[in-house]
């Protein structure tokens, strides 16, 4: 449904926009979250030229109003390709508050020369910390922190705190980030680790130091966002996907940059469990250069419960549960000496249109095998000189390293409901082993746009209590209401709020009844 339509006074409308490493997608949808226009540019080099163009098309081609758009939506890789580039980083000074316990292990452990460079010197352990339970394992010597201040001082642009077990007691963290503030300035950027990460200190650490770093870039993510939607005439609440396929108000992310982390592939999740209808499946989205794989459960991509590399940094803080493979419309298809065929894992990406057989070129890709093998037309395009026996093998190959992706991902030999989404996903046969059904919704090659536009805003609570202190009941009953304000905090109706997920974990490895506690809440915008 992408055909021009007249603006209506009493209509509001949405934009979702993701901005991913080929292609930018922007989708249009009404009050009733219908999919009125969609268009796909180029990401470009600048990453707002591509934003700002992918708008005035669906303006232009749509006929709706910009004063009609209540509310606009970014998923972006902005803050992805800044740590793997090591471009654009903030400087950070790090306070991790765990001297003596914790000097053996220095900080940043871990992390490479280029990353260290770009965030600066200043990284120091000071006195403090605390237990498992809570208990002190030394007092906060707050002369000292003001010291680690004065030596920062006009070297940093924000400061990360990471006290020991601070998710478990915040009390020292928020007392040094006073004092940070009190030293260099009310308006310095503070990050807390017990507000990111969960238990497991240098994972948190690692996570905190990068969601300082990444403050400057989320700023101008911000700015250029609503820039480019001033200049159309758009006057709407900005929100900003979070990677748990939820949205979070622009204020919020302006605090919380990490969280955008590999928002793209929970997008393309959400999208496809909005167009078809479903809320337990495997979705497979396929662009130009790879295929993401994740799990929707219960209308939401499930979680990775181990921790994450992050351009090289271990971390530890959440994120989605995806595999990808390198296989797209632009995977470059080769013969080897021995007659076989191999499938990627290198790609051709927006060059497909000059590189491609089909279309003049020199390369043999995916989509040539699509359309030789009649799985996709492409109008003007000539398959005649594409090797239908090469596209054969090529075609058993790209089916099985799919399958196998597939099967990596299920939880049991069941089959399961398999979702295509991506423009990519025309590579993909009629049957798959492993899948009861394959679907292909209406719109799918706007999924990930089309995710990001709707209308979860979610918070979470992840904590360890003792059940030495608190009855189990009052532990969940303190969990529920923690995510709830987080929701509330990023943008929810407080009205709409509903509990999505608990999960309450027993810790072995500490004394005494230790319990960690997961708690996700969601609401409507």
């Amino acid at each position: 449904m992408t055909e021009t339509i007249a603006s209506n006074a009493n209509q509001i409308y949405r934009i979702g926009i993701d901005v991913g490493g080929t292609n930018t997608d922007a989708a249009l949808l009404d009050s009733d979250l219908r999919c009125v226009h969609k268009v796909k540019v180029h990401t470009t080099a600048d990453v707002n030229e591509g934003i700002v163009e992918a708008v005035r098309l669906l303006l232009q081609e749509s006929g709706v109003n910009g004063s009609d758009i209540r509310y606009a939506m970014l998923g972006t890789t902005h803050c992805t390709n800044a740590i793997v580039e090591r471009k654009h980083l903030g400087r950070v000074g790090l306070i991790r508050i765990g001297a003596p316990a914790t000097t053996a292990v220095p900080p940043l452990a871990g992390w490479d020369e280029s990353l260290r460079a770009a965030v600066g010197p200043h990284s120091y352990i000071a006195s403090g910390g605390y237990e498992y339970d809570g208990r002190k394992i030394a007092n906060l010597d707050e002369e000292e922190i003001a010291e680690l201040c004065r030596r920062m001082a006009g070297e940093v642009d924000a400061v990360a705190v990471c006290g020991v077990f601070a998710p478990v007691n915040r009390e020292q963290e928020k007392r040094a980030g006073e004092i940070v503030r009190e030293v260099l300035g009310a308006d310095m950027p503070v990050t807390y680790s017990s507000e990111i990460g969960s238990i497991g200190l240098l994972e948190r650490e690692n996570a905190s130091v990068l969601n300082a770093a990444l403050l400057q870039v989320i700023a101008g993510v911000v700015r250029g966002f609503e820039k480019a939607l001033n200049g159309f005439g758009i006057d709407a609440q900005l929100y900003i996907c979070q990677n748990d396929g939820t949205l979070m108000k622009s204020e919020y992310a302006l605090r919380y940059p990490i969280l955008t982390i590999a928002c793209g592939p929970t997008n393309s999740i959400r999208g496809a469990a909005h167009l078809s209808g479903l809320s337990d499946a495997l979705v497979v989205d396929i662009g130009g250069t790879t295929t993401d794989i994740g799990v929707l459960v219960q209308g939401f991509p499930r979680q990775s419960s181990a921790a994450v590399d992050i351009g090289g940094i271990r971390t530890n803080f959440r994120m989605p549960d995806i595999l990808s493979i390198g296989l797209g419309g632009g995977t470059i298809v080769r013969l080897d000496d021995a007659g076989g065929v191999t499938v990627g894992p290198d790609s051709v990406g927006y060059e497909l249109t000059k590189r491609a057989r089909i279309f003049g070129g020199d390369t043999l890709t995916a989509t040539d095998v699509a359309v030789k093998l009649g799985r996709a037309a492409w109008p003007g395009t000539n398959a005649d000189a594409v090797d239908e026996v090469v596209c054969g093998k090529a075609n058993a190959v790209m089916q099985q390293s799919l399958e196998d992706a597939i099967d990596r991902m299920k939880t049991s030999a069941d089959p399961v409901d398999v979702i295509l989404v991506g423009g990519g996903s025309l590579l993909v046969p009629e049957t798959l082993a492993g899948a009861s059904r394959i679907i292909r919704p209406d719109n799918y090659d706007a999924a990930n746009a089309i995710g990001a536009a709707l209308g979860l805003v979610s918070g979470e609570s992840e904590r360890i209590y003792s059940l030495d202190d608190w009855s189990y009941d009052d532990v969940i009953r303190d969990a529920k209401e923690s995510a709830m304000n987080e929701a509330a905090a990023a943008g929810a109706n407080p009205e709409t709020l509903e509990i999505v997920s608990v999960e309450d974990i027993p810790i072995a490895y500490l004394p005494g009844n230790a319990l960690l506690v997961k708690v996700k809440a969601a609401g409507k915008l």
